[in-house]
């Protein structure tokens, strides 16, 4: 299995979580807050420069407000092209 951070899923994923932030009027900084984070982290993370895992993707979606196990399920084909 080759690793996940630059495959199209993680590109996904990444613009999923941007897209929802965006359509809910947070900024970085208000993401970040919530997460107990700082603004660098939520950058690193939307720049596609780190990874996530599914309890950060968990309570990142909690943070901003949108249905993580549902947004996920629509991006299961794509995550799955990794194969």
């Amino acid at each position: 299995m080759q690793k996940t951070i630059w495959t199209n899923g993680h590109r996904a994923l990444i613009n999923l979580i941007i897209e929802k932030r965006k359509a809910a009027g947070l900024k970085q900084e208000d993401v970040a807050k919530a997460l107990g984070q700082t603004q660098p982290w939520v950058a690193h993370l939307e720049s596609k420069e780190r990874r996530i895992d599914v309890v950060e993707y968990v309570q990142i979606a909690s943070a901003i407000g949108f249905d993580a196990a549902e947004e996920l399920k629509k991006l299961i084909p794509t995550i799955l092209e990794i194969r």
